[in-house]
């Protein structure tokens, strides 16, 4: 017996290129008796939940999340089914993005998934006209607010540490500051 992982096939190519040729893979596993093997196929096309109603020996699963307040909580949980959307915009204000750039990534992905166009164009290609900005720090995709350093420290159970991982979770919070 055989395990076959399979993680972002398809990934680094353009959106279309990566669901074709992902789907195309999983098919090829599916349909071809030499590779029949338990596969896990890990990929963020959701277009490929599909081939669960096309393929009998095909099975979606995903990863339990709880939203609230316009966050996301990952449950650590593997449940039946696929995702029922997208986390990317809230998982970049996990990793610290600024306000800024996730609000004006919720507008292109409402315009995106509206497709709405004018005049031939996208709406997402219109840009905002550019605001003089009053803050003068540095600008940092990755910077940390004291929000997601409050947010760490509330879910951390100290009870459970042991002595090498505080001091690792201390070295990573003293960089994300």
């Amino acid at each position: 017996k055989s395990l076959i992982v399979m993680d972002e096939i398809g990934r680094g190519t353009s959106t279309f290129d990566g669901v074709s040729i992902a789907w195309a893979v999983a098919e090829y596993i599916h349909d071809t008796p030499s590779c029949r093997a338990r596969t896990l196929f890990a990929t963020h096309y959701h277009e490929l939940t599909e081939l669960a109603t096309t393929r009998e020996r095909i099975k979606n699963y995903t990863v339990a999340v709880r939203e609230w307040n316009d966050q996301v909580i990952f449950l650590r949980t593997i449940i039946p089914g696929g995702a029922s959307h997208s986390y990317g915009i809230q998982v970049a204000r996990l990793a610290g993005m600024p306000a800024d750039v996730i609000e004006r990534s919720k507008e292109i992905l409402q315009n995106l998934e509206s497709a709405e166009f004018e005049e031939g164009a996208p709406r997402l290609a219109r840009s905002r006209k550019s605001q003089p900005r009053q803050d003068l720090r540095q600008f940092s995709l990755f910077e940390a607010s004291e929000d997601l350093l409050r947010l760490r420290l509330k879910k951390l159970n100290i009870a459970t540490l042991t002595p090498l991982e505080a001091l690792n979770l201390l070295d990573e919070l003293k960089r994300m500051a």
